[in-house]
């Protein structure tokens, strides 16, 4: 996969690409990732990239010519072309990135983010260049570069080859519409607080029961909204009804009968 990040500060990306797994998999050529300046493209000696709103009111505007010069140069475009991916426009106005989203992303062979920066972004952009707005949360920041380092992770891990476990994504919290089950390991006991006994049992199918439970438990009590539209089994739901009438035994991670 390849990722082309449109920014007007390029220096942002250097720290968090050059670490962990999102480092690791460009070194081993799962992905690649390309930074580039808007600036560059912005027309005039000073490279002007804002200006006042129409109409009045605070703040800048993020002005549409050095946006589209920029993507359409790196991606091969001439003017009203269809793009050869799918060019992004990171902005608290887009829709709620999730797992799901990650994944409809991660089957892309190439992606361009474009970062949003000031009051916004002219709308024609938005018209007639961005194929897909995503938000990373219901809040704003000082610009899309933060939210860019966050979907280019959620994406990357997601990668056949990029962690060292396969199946280790199928188990992350929200990628079976859950919150994760808890993560125990050495020392067995520590400042008094002990392992949950099952983990230590070596019995798989009370294992592996146990942590659905406190999976749909951890959801239950943090995230009910979730179970809306989990994938939930007839088992499942019986936990759920015997969580209503006696939550604190079934919650509890010491039981040896999940």
């Amino acid at each position: 996969m390849h990722i082309d990040i449109f920014t007007l500060f390029p220096s942002m990306f250097v720290g968090p690409f050059g670490e962990s797994i999102v480092k690791r998999a460009q070194e081993a050529n799962l992905a690649s990732i390309a930074i580039h300046d808007i600036r560059d493209w912005a027309p005039g000696k000073h490279h002007q990239c804002d200006d006042t709103p129409y109409g009045g009111g605070g703040g800048m505007v993020m002005k549409p010519e050095p946006v589209f010069y920029a993507v359409e140069a790196v991606l091969g475009m001439g003017p009203g072309d269809p793009p050869p991916c799918p060019i992004i426009l990171l902005t608290p106005q887009g829709e709620r990135f999730t797992q799901q989203t990650a994944r409809e992303l991660s089957c892309h062979e190439r992606l361009a983010l474009v970062c949003g920066r000031y009051e916004g972004i002219d709308e024609r952009v938005r018209e007639h260049l961005i194929a897909r707005e995503i938000s990373i949360g219901d809040y704003v920041l000082s610009g899309g570069e933060p939210a860019a380092i966050v979907v280019v992770d959620a994406v990357i891990r997601l990668l056949p080859g990029a962690l060292g476990d396969p199946s280790a994504t199928f188990d992350d919290s929200h990628a079976s519409g859950l919150l994760e089950y808890p993560h125990y390991t050495r020392p067995a006991a520590f400042r008094g607080w002990a392992v949950p006994e099952i983990l230590l049992s070596g019995h798989h199918a009370n294992l592996s029961r146990w942590r659905r439970e406190a999976s749909l438990y951890r959801t239950w009590l943090r995230r009910p909204d979730l179970l809306q539209a989990a994938n939930l089994s007839e088992a499942d739901r019986a936990f759920l009804r015997r969580l209503e009438t006696d939550p604190v035994r079934e919650g509890s991670p010491d039981r040896q009968d999940p």
